[in-house]
C-alpha cells in the first residue's frame, strides 16, 4: 500500500507525525492508494475537497474533539488497519449561489449548506423544491439543507431530523423560525433541486455557507445532491459511520421524551 499523509498543524500531531513519516514513505497524492488524514472533522472536510480530484479513499484519524467523520487512533500499523477497513460512500451537495451583484459562486458541501442572516434583522426566505413552492415566506435566522452524513452535525443542533446514510434524502431545516412559528422543515429526496431565495435583498441581507466556505449578500442559492462526485471514506469495523448515525438516532429518541 502507498499512503499520502496529511497532518493538521496542531501540537498533538507533532509526535505522531514524526513516527508515521519515519515508518512510512509519504507518497504524492496521485501515486498513493489511500490518503491518511490526521485532524478533526473540519480538517477532514477541507482535505476531501482539496484532494477529491485524485479519487482516492480517505482514512481519517481523529486528532480533534468529536471526530464524527474520523476513526479513533489505534496503532501505528496502518497496513493492518487499512486492510480491514470498510468503505462508506457519500455524495456531497453542489451549491450554486448568486449574490446581489449577480456574481455566481459554486461550491460543494459534505455536511450542509446553510443560509444565515447577516444583520440584527431576521431573514425573509422563500423555498422551492423542484417546480413547487414549499414556502413563500419563512421569517427566521436561517435555513439549512443537509446530507445524511451531515444530518448529525449542525442540522441536529437546530433540531433537524437524523437521516440514515442510505436514505437518499436531504433535510431542509429552519433555524429559529419566527413565521411560520412551528414549521419543522421537510425531508426531500436526494434527486430534488432546492432553491432558496432572499425576499428582501436590500434590508435583510443573507449569507450562505457550504460547510466552511462563506459567501455574503446572497440573492438566491440552488442546491442539489451531486451525481458526479462520490467520496470513499474508510472506517474501522467497530467505528462505521452508519453505526455512529444510528447511535445519534437512539440518543435523540431517548431525550425526545424528556
Amino acid at each position: 500500500m502507498k499512503y499520502h499523509f496529511i497532518f493538521d498543524n496542531i501540537k498533538k500531531n507533532k509526535k505522531i507525525k514524526k513516527i508515521f513519516l519515519n515508518k512510512y514513505k509519504n507518497y504524492k497524492p496521485k501515486e498513493s492508494t489511500c490518503i491518511i488524514v490526521l485532524g478533526g472533522d473540519g480538517f477532514m472536510l477541507d482535505a476531501l475537497k482539496k484532494y477529491r480530484k485524485f479519487k482516492k479513499p480517505f482514512y481519517g484519524i481523529n486528532r480533534g474533539t468529536f471526530g464524527f467523520l474520523m476513526n479513533r487512533f489505534k496503532s501505528y500499523d496502518i497496513n493492518k488497519i487499512i486492510s480491514s477497513a470498510k468503505v462508506i460512500k457519500i455524495s456531497p451537495l453542489e451549491m450554486k449561489a448568486i449574490n446581489k451583484s449577480n456574481k455566481i459562486f459554486n461550491a460543494i458541501a459534505v455536511n450542509e449548506v446553510s443560509l444565515l442572516r447577516q444583520s440584527r434583522q431576521t431573514a425573509s426566505l422563500g423555498i422551492n423544491v423542484g417546480k413547487k413552492n414549499l414556502l413563500k415566506k419563512l421569517v427566521c435566522d436561517g435555513v439549512l439543507i443537509s446530507t445524511p452524513a451531515g444530518s448529525t452535525a449542525y442540522n441536529l443542533s437546530v433540531n433537524g431530523p437524523i437521516l440514515s446514510l442510505n436514505s437518499k434524502k436531504m433535510a431542509i431545516t429552519p433555524i429559529s423560525p419566527f413565521r411560520p412559528r412551528r414549521w419543522k422543515g421537510k425531508i426531500v429526496t436526494s434527486s430534488a433541486v432546492v432553491k432558496v431565495y432572499n425576499n428582501n435583498i436590500t434590508k435583510r441581507s443573507v449569507s450562505v455557507v457550504a460547510d466552511n466556505v462563506e459567501i455574503r449578500n446572497i440573492k438566491s442559492v440552488i442546491i442539489r445532491s451531486s451525481n458526479t462526485i462520490t467520496f470513499k471514506l474508510l472506517y474501522d469495523k467497530s467505528n462505521l459511520l452508519t453505526k455512529k448515525i444510528k447511535q445519534e438516532q437512539n440518543i435523540k429518541k431517548k431525550y425526545s421524551f424528556l
